[in-house]
């Protein structure tokens, strides 16, 4: 129900269960932490893409899974709900979102480092409308991805808000035709993994550390341990030595 496939240095993973509009029961989820594991552990891939086949994005968790029984088993050990919405990690995701994203598929998408969009996306949290609360992330990621009051009537009215708008207000990178959200979000991987991948791993930890409300004086501390780490890497070298012979860098990612 999860595929993986590296793509250069793009790890391309897809929910494929359209059928039940990519809800996530247990094999979803237990699938998507297999598929992290593959893209933090493989060191020729440098940067991950999650999609989903079909017109939806992700619905969400699979009701019918959790009547059965079987609602443990939508959370993983080190992912938490889907395999990824608490998920430590080292390289940069991108949520590449080609129809609605909602409930749990919005959480999961607000879980990724950067979302592109196309035109037949939208993004919510219905769970109001349920007599639920969104559990995995949402109620506290989409304040820090749309102004806050837009965020709270998203969250209190549970209607979800349209691509196009969720692009104007910055919580969208990328705004594309219906069908091309996939090759965009492969397109931005490429862009990031023409940088120096230890570099941009340890810059994505500072930005996380600062949006979660970390302190300047940790941060300037974190930003030193940062560049200490970058400073012993073969590409610490390479990246002025390519930029004095004008060329593009050629980053080993050690």
């Amino acid at each position: 129900m999860v595929d993986y496939e590296l793509q250069g240095r793009v790890a391309v993973i897809t929910i494929r269960r359209p059928e039940a509009r990519n809800a996530v029961n247990g094999e979803v989820a237990s699938g998507i932490e297999a598929a992290i594991d593959r893209l933090e552990d493989d060191p020729e891939a440098w940067v991950g893409v999650i999609t989903g086949e079909g017109s939806v994005f992700s619905a969400g968790a699979d009701l019918k899974a959790i009547a059965s029984g079987q609602a443990a088993a939508l959370n993983t050990s080190k992912g938490g709900f889907a395999g990824i919405t608490r998920r430590e990690r080292d390289k940069p995701i991108i949520a590449a979102v080609d129809g609605p994203a909602l409930a749990g598929g919005c959480e999961i998408a607000l879980s990724c480092d950067l979302i592109v969009a196309s035109k037949a996306a939208a993004f919510g949290l219905p769970e109001v409308k349920r007599s639920l609360v969104a559990a995995a992330g949402g109620l506290f990621r989409l304040p820090r991805a749309l102004p806050p009051a837009v965020a709270m009537e998203v969250i209190l009215t549970g209607d979800p808000i349209p691509a196009e708008r969720a692009y104007q207000l910055g919580m969208v990178s990328d705004l594309v035709e219906p069908g091309e959200a996939l090759s965009a979000a492969k397109a931005l991987a490429e862009r990031i993994c023409a940088n120096a991948p230890v570099a941009v791993r340890e810059s994505r930890k500072i930005v996380l550390a600062a949006l979660s409300g970390m302190g300047d004086d940790e941060l300037w501390s974190l930003t030193g341990s940062a560049f200490g780490k970058v400073m012993q890497t073969d590409d610490f070298a390479e990246g002025p030595r390519a930029f004095i012979e004008k060329r593009p860098p050629e980053g080993k990612g050690r």
